[in-house]
């Protein structure tokens, strides 16, 4: 097994204003996709060679801070998207917290109420 994670969809109320926050977060476009009875994006992921994921609005879908708990890549320092997160409508819970040789990881809550955690080796 390479990943333990094949997939996540993180819960919107509002896509829109949600795909605006994650595209600011990670610095890369919310892709749009096509989808039946939801709106849905996808967020910048290789999905050849990791885990991807993707925003989700729709029946069945609510936002929490309960739960799992989702670590996003937060790139090669983690101080560059938590300087995002206020200005793009989300809270800072946990501010960047060392994790010894494990890098640095910050919990924030995202523009639907959803618990989201960043991490990074700096």
């Amino acid at each position: 097994m390479k990943n333990a994670i094949n997939w996540f969809e993180i819960p919107a109320k509002n896509f829109e204003r949600a795909r605006a926050f994650y595209s600011t977060l990670l610095n890369g476009e919310v892709t749009v996709m096509p989808h039946p009875e939801f709106k849905y994006g996808m967020l910048p992921a290789d999905m050849e060679n990791g885990v991807g994921g993707g925003l989700v609005e729709g029946p069945g879908y609510e936002p929490s801070d309960k739960g799992p708990l989702i670590y996003l890549n937060g790139g090669n320092d983690l101080s560059v998207p938590l300087a995002k997160v206020e200005k793009a409508g989300g809270r800072i819970l946990l501010p960047k917290t060392s994790i010894g040789a494990n890098g640095f990881m910050a919990h924030l809550m995202d523009t639907e109420g959803n618990k989201i955690a960043l991490h990074s080796m700096m």
